[in-house]
């Protein structure tokens, strides 16, 4: 389907009567053309009591359900495939199937984990039980159980003589995280005062935690002590700690058949795990070819159940009634939807589509492909356009990218941004089929049309300025002399341009661009800043007027024959007047004014202050001659001694046309201010004085009628309601619709709109101004890191060294050149560029007080987001 971008499209408020047997499928049809925006005609019911409430909630626990499922998957690592497969809706009687199949998968998750768990946790504990008994072996074995026993009756203060077999020390055993050992041991020694002998070890093997699956680092210990009370007081302790103590049999026999008995339960228990893992991950690998498909399909049951309860109810003829907005040029589509829909429900009685006479403001719907939609974006990041006036997007896909070439100009630079933006173009099917999540990364990838462009116009304003990566380029040879001969500079620090003296006029003028000669020159800022001020002014000034001419196409289009009259009129001469004057005065002074008459070139400056200051020194004649000083250029004898400066006026009339000029502008802004309010308010008088004679020619007719009613015998008519017409006039108070005039409501906002036009087109003209200022500040820099990186490296006379050091000198110059040149100043250019549309351009015409077209698409809701 192709629009036109110029205006938003044609809308048209439809009303809808659908049968209650085929809503459904017919709501479910419109969703998959995406061309219909759905009225809530129940905006004060509340959303649990509307009639399809109970189905939302179903669609919820089935999300809810999915979710749980997905989220066992990505704990699997299994990724869910994307697809481009869109599924259609399924009928409201699959609803109970989907239901069933969700329940199903979900409960036998829920209960194949718990299980899970379950083993896991008891595998936990039969392998703490099982390091305890080998550690415990091992150190009974190494050390020996009198060893220990005289160790432990030694740390306990036992005399020597005492005979170890009378002693009675008890033991416990266990295990405890490795992080809280050191804790545990400190603990111990201070509650049992000492009377405790501890000994641990780490176990090697990481541990699984059966709920979370994290690794989980343990040790093993043994504690000795003697009598009941320490051994309670031990127990707490380890207690507290959550250490968990395993029974540990003193008899090295027993404890070797405790120890084979443990292990034959965890291999009983591994093979167990093993197939309770194998049977989790058939029913998930069953579940990933299918989740993406159930997302989608329950996605569209709740959307079309949400537009369903948009809608009214007629209980007598059961059906439904929706109201739409809907592009007129996709009324066909519409249509052939409804009737394949029906056609799907199996109904009998066709879908009804009537188009409604309404004046309410339709929404702004623009018709927009991959390349135009960011240029679209940034229009309604502004402002939304009223409907059908217009769009500056169409205007903004050339002037946005030159304006920020004109900042950014630089043939190199720019080359590197339009390489990047080509390849993210010709990656974009890859890229958007990644489905980039990162906001950053997803900014880069929608706008790399507007990145291409960007590139490009800078590479072409580059070849403008002769400027790469801060050096200029010989294509074609250069007209100065004589500090230039074939490619190569004469040696010299230093040296100043004269066009009087220097400047070859036979060969003629660089062809393309700015003369390589001026990028050595001392005086290369005082000319690019000339050059470079009068091109933003020039610009500025152009697209201003343009924007204004823009407004009389608004104005013809929605027939405000007042407001072209007296708004665009005005506001077009006081443009031209006074700042398009300015523009002609550059132009002239290009054209008149040569090398040989630098003497008599005029400051512009200063000429339009004097302008509007009435202040002129007039021309005289150069002695000796009938040549007056503007006409200095057709003089070639002493050309430094003529009588003029650069205040004296330099054309014919030129006191005259100016003094008109300012007048005609100055004229301009009382007009704009007061014309329009009193026209609003001689027309509202009119109306109220047509009115006045009206209600009295007719109020005798009127009287009578009323009258006549209520001497009828059986009157059933309510005379409060009732408007009298006379011969075809009805006698009314007022339209309910129309507003109520206000002059001074009027007259303030007309006063605020000739306020901002007026000063507004000085403070824009000044603000076109950053055009050269930026590009000053990308040239400056750019000869800054060239001069003192690499300039610096290429001028070292090292021998074999000198190769390495530019090796890591052009490095450091590359990365600073991409971030500070291309991403910061890019960035910086940008929003000057964003600035200048939005404020400078847009302020002229674009009111930007419509609403978006938001239709009822599915595919709007299969876009992945960054809450995904």
């Amino acid at each position: 389907m192709s629009g036109s971008l110029f205006r938003s499209e044609e809308m048209s408020l439809c009303q809808i009567f659908l049968q209650s047997e085929a809503a459904y499928a017919c709501i479910s049809q419109l969703g998959e053309l995406g061309l219909v925006q759905f009225k809530d005609l129940n905006p004060d019911v509340n959303a649990f009591q509307r009639k399809f409430v109970s189905e939302i909630l179903r669609c919820d626990e089935m999300e809810r359900r999915l979710r749980y499922i997905e989220k066992e998957l990505k704990k699997e690592e299994l990724k869910i495939p994307d697809t481009d497969e869109n599924p259609t809706a399924p009928a409201p009687k699959e609803m109970i199937d989907l239901e069933a199949t969700f329940e199903k998968i979900e409960s036998e998750l829920r209960e194949v984990n718990t299980n899970a768990e379950a083993l896991k946790r008891n595998f936990l504990e039969l392998s703490e039980l099982k390091e305890v008994l080998k550690k415990t072996q091992v150190f009974f074995q190494e050390h020996g159980q009198h060893n220990i026993i005289g160790d432990a009756q030694h740390a306990l203060g036992q005399g020597e003589d005492t005979q170890t077999g009378n002693i009675q020390l008890g033991f416990v055993a266990g295990v405890i995280p490795r992080e809280r050992m050191p804790a545990f041991e400190r603990m111990l020694w201070f509650a049992c005062r000492g009377n405790v002998f501890l000994r641990y070890e780490e176990i090697p093997q990481v541990l699984e935690d059966p709920v979370t699956g994290d690794g989980i680092h343990k040790s093993v210990f043994i504690i000795f002590f003697q009598g009941d009370q320490l051994k309670s007081r031990v127990r707490k302790i380890c207690e507290g700690f959550k250490a968990t103590l395993y029974p540990c049999p003193e008899n090295p026999q027993e404890r070797n058949e405790m120890l084979n008995g443990v292990s034959t339960r965890l291999e009983d228990l591994k093979t167990v795990l093993n197939q309770t893992k194998d049977h989790r991950n058939r029913v998930l690998v069953g579940v990933q070819k299918e989740i993406t498909a159930w997302i989608i399909k329950v996605k569209k049951i709740k959307a079309i159940y949400h537009t369903l309860n948009m809608c009214n109810f007629d209980l007598s003829h059961n059906s439904l009634i929706a109201e739409c907005w809907c592009p007129v040029m996709a009324l066909e589509d519409v249509q052939r939807g409804l009737k394949h829909g029906t056609e799907l429900s199996g109904s009998t009685v066709p879908c009804i589509l009537h188009r409604m006479d309404t004046k309410e403001t339709p929404p702004t719907y623009f018709i927009t492909n991959k390349f135009t939609v960011v240029f679209q974006d940034i229009v309604d990041a502004y402002g939304i356009a009223t409907y059908q006036e217009v769009n500056p997007a169409l205007y903004t896909i050339i002037s946005f990218p030159f304006l920020f070439a004109v900042m950014f100009g630089d043939v190199g630079h720019g080359t590197i941004m339009f390489l990047f933006g080509l390849c993210l173009v010709l990656m974009e099917k890859k890229l958007i089929s990644m489905k980039v999540k990162d906001e950053i990364a997803l900014t880069f990838i929608n706008g790399r049309y507007i990145i291409l462009m960007m590139g490009a116009f800078s590479m072409y304003t580059g070849l403008i300025y002769n400027d790469i990566f801060s050096k200029s380029l010989n294509l074609f040879g250069s007209s100065w002399y004589p500090y230039y001969k074939n490619t190569t500079f004469e040696v010299q620090k230093s040296f100043v341009l004269d066009p009087g003296t220097m400047y070859d006029t036979e060969k003629g003028p660089y062809p393309l661009g700015l003369d390589p000669i001026w990028q050595p020159a001392t005086n290369k800022i005082t000319f690019t800043n000339s050059f470079k001020m009068k091109l933003s002014v020039i610009l500025g000034i152009s697209q201003m007027t343009l924007g204004v001419l823009l407004s009389l196409v608004n104005h013809v289009y929605f027939k405000r024959t007042l407001e072209a009259l007296v708004e665009f009129v005005p506001s077009l001469l006081f443009l031209l007047c006074l700042f398009g004057y300015l523009v002609g005065l550059v132009f002239y002074k290009w054209f008149l004014f040569n090398q040989k008459c630098t003497q008599c070139a005029p400051s512009l400056l200063i000429h339009f202050i004097n302008m509007f200051l009435m202040k002129y020194q007039p021309v005289t004649e150069i002695p000796g001659t009938n040549t007056t000083t503007f006409e200095c250029i057709k003089y070639d004898k002493d050309l430094e001694k003529l009588p003029c400066s650069s205040q004296t006026v330099f054309f014919d009339n030129q006191q005259m046309i100016q003094t008109i000029l300012l007048v005609t502008g100055v004229l301009m802004a009382p007009i704009m201010l007061c014309v329009k309010p009193f026209v609003l308010r001689s027309k509202h008088n009119a109306k109220e004085r047509d009115l006045e004679k009206r209600k009295q020619g007719l109020g005798a007719v009127s009287e009578r009628a009323l009258i006549s009613q209520e001497e009828m015998p059986d009157n059933s008519v309510n005379h409060k309601d009732v408007d009298v017409e006379v011969e075809g006039h009805a006698v009314h108070d007022k339209p309910e619709d129309e507003v109520e005039f206000e002059f001074g409501e009027v007259f303030i906002h007309q006063a605020i709109h000739t306020i901002e036009f007026c000063l507004g087109c000085i403070s824009h003209t000044a603000s076109y101004l950053r055009l050269w200022a930026l590009s000053l500040a990308h040239a400056q820099l750019s000869e800054v890191l060239w001069t003192m990186l690499l300039r610096l490296s290429l001028k070292m006379d090292i021998p074999y060294g000198g190769s390495v050091i530019i090796f890591f000198v052009f490095g450091a110059f590359a990365c600073i050149t991409i971030a500070v040149l291309l991403v910061m100043e890019g960035l910086s250019a940008f929003l000057h560029t964003l600035r200048l549309h939005w404020v400078e351009f847009n302020s002229k015409f674009y009111s930007g007080q419509g609403y978006g077209f938001i239709p009822f698409s599915f595919k709007s809701l299969m876009e992945p987001t960054l809450d995904d």
